[in-house]
């Protein structure tokens, strides 16, 4: 294993000094949970590595009905499956906190390090996309603001620009009569990477037609992606049983999955169908008579075997 230099900044200025001093040799770092691997392996040899774990406040998580929800990009995914305000308005995360790996792994991976990671397969990361998360970036230029939905570029590629790092994941306030489900599907459970993974969050309106409808999904193209048509598909329609079916199945139309160890190719299209459906199925239910127990939607979360 590669030797490199070890670098623990005290505050994000520190940390941005560090990224412009190291240039291309240099790896910002978070729970190190997907570092390790990659630097055994020698897939990463970095000359100096920036660990952000003694940044102050980048761990925060925060709720306010203004702005809504507001997660540090060193949030662990554990606090945010533990977090009651995410178990009661952000369900959809909640089980995609829940479903990722195991609870050692929970303990150490952050929220900003699993978007940075951009792995399609994230399990944290359709959710974030069904409540439209924004990203707060600072780098030398500055701090900007960018949709999650532009923030992947392709498998393990951001939009972080040279000397940027990720500090923030912003979530608006979900209208009132919200539901939400994520469900992960994979052979082994929950230490397993997800074969699929599905989100969708849906707001009723007062005559119980769709008024917001959210579909995101993982392990089904080359970055976490949003199934916009089937959204359209549901969008001021009432949510029957039909609708709801015709929505997962233009959803699975609208995958570009590939074949690996986990799945095929066509078992994926297929499953993000019924995925799709389960998840729509439970967020209208859930919308109409409230959240599920976190208990009922950490069974539904996992599941290995449909």
């Amino acid at each position: 294993m590669a030797r490199f230099n070890y670098l623990e900044p005290h505050s994000l200025d520190e940390a941005l000094r560090m990224l412009a001093d190291g240039g291309d040799g240099v790896r910002l770092v978070a729970g190190s949970t997907d570092f390790l691997i990659r630097w055994r392996t020698g897939f990463w040899r970095p000359d100096a590595v920036v660990c952000m774990q003694h940044v102050p406040g980048l761990d925060a998580i925060s709720f306010n009905d203004a702005d809504g929800l507001s997660l540090g990009a060193m949030a662990t995914v554990q606090a945010i499956e533990q977090h009651d305000v995410i178990r009661q308005r952000y369900p959809a995360l909640a089980a995609g906190a829940t479903a990722f790996a195991g609870v050692q792994v929970r303990n150490l991976a952050t929220i900003g390090g699993n978007a940075c990671n951009a792995s399609p397969a994230g399990d944290t990361l359709p959710a974030l996309l069904a409540y439209d998360a924004q990203c707060r970036i600072v780098g030398p230029a500055g701090e900007r603001w960018l949709p999650l939905t532009e923030f992947f570029q392709g498998p393990g590629r951001t939009a972080l620009q040279p000397g940027e790092i990720l500090t923030e994941l912003r979530l608006p306030p979900p209208p009132p009569r919200t539901g939400g489900l994520y469900i992960k599907h994979s052979p082994r459970g929950a230490m397993d990477i997800s074969a699929i993974g599905a989100a969708a969050v849906v707001s009723l309106a007062d005559d119980g037609a769709c008024r917001r409808v959210s579909i995101a999904l993982g392990a089904v193209a080359p970055v976490p992606m949003r199934a916009n048509a089937a959204e359209g598909r549901l969008i001021g329609q009432q949510p029957t049983a039909a609708n709801i079916a015709e929505a997962a199945r233009i959803a699975a139309q609208s995958t570009n999955p590939i074949s690996d160890v986990r799945s095929g190719a066509g078992y994926r299209r297929d499953m993000v169908q019924v995925l799709t459906q389960r998840t729509l199925q439970h967020a209208v239910a859930t919308a109409a008579g409230g959240p599920a127990p976190f208990g009922e939607l950490r069974r539904l979360a996992l599941q290995t075997a449909i």
